[in-house]
């Protein structure tokens, strides 16, 4: 489904108890098999997500897999950011988040 992006961050919100993928962005890649790529389900708060056993690494297509509808935007540069409201189907560009001095 999305074979060759490497490897990205994902909340057990997702890879766990089955949330979809609702906040998405990219950073600037840690190393060479990083894509930068950071799934959110937007129930982490920053209490859980400074625990690192509430995330874990995987490979972009294991995410993709779980939920498809990121697909479409894995090709987007460093600093994208997207979100999906409760009741919509895809995403749209999250206007309000801005990445981090890295």
């Amino acid at each position: 489904m999305a074979v060759g992006y490497g490897a990205c961050i994902a909340s057990d919100k997702i890879t766990v108890d089955g949330y979809p993928v609702r906040f998405m962005y990219r950073e600037l890649s840690d190393n060479k098999t990083d894509s930068g790529w950071r799934f959110f389900s937007g129930y982490e708060d920053d209490a859980y997500m400074s625990n690192a056993d509430n995330h874990g690494i995987y490979d972009v297509n294991t995410i993709a897999n779980y939920d498809p509808s990121i697909i479409p935007l894995l090709d987007s540069q460093e600093g994208s950011a997207f979100e999906k409201a409760l009741d919509a189907q895809s995403f749209s560009p999250a206007l309000d988040w801005f990445p981090e001095e890295q």
